[in-house]
């Protein structure tokens, strides 16, 4: 993805609605990054592929018992911390 990028810009020069949702002085200088929104349809329709990377997983099934198995082991049977 190509963004334009302006460094060091006065705050007074940027758009009057930048410079409400900013709330900094009018002399202040900022960086300004502009980027292309992903497409919206593109996104809803599922296209990232590390989203649900390990809903496949038998052994996650049950979020919080494999949790609680990963964690047990640095768990005293009294919930006391193991490590001294």
């Amino acid at each position: 993805m190509n963004a334009v990028v302006f460094e060091h810009v006065k705050v007074a020069e940027l758009p009057e609605d930048w410079r409400r949702q900013l709330a900094i002085p009018a002399d202040a200088r900022v960086t300004v990054r502009i980027e292309a929104e992903a497409d919206a349809a593109a996104a809803a329709s599922g296209d990232d592929l590390l989203f649900g990377m390990w809903r496949d997983r038998q052994d996650m099934a049950d979020v919080s018992a494999y949790i609680r198995r990963i964690r047990a082991s640095r768990f005293n049977r009294d919930d006391s911390d193991d490590k001294p």
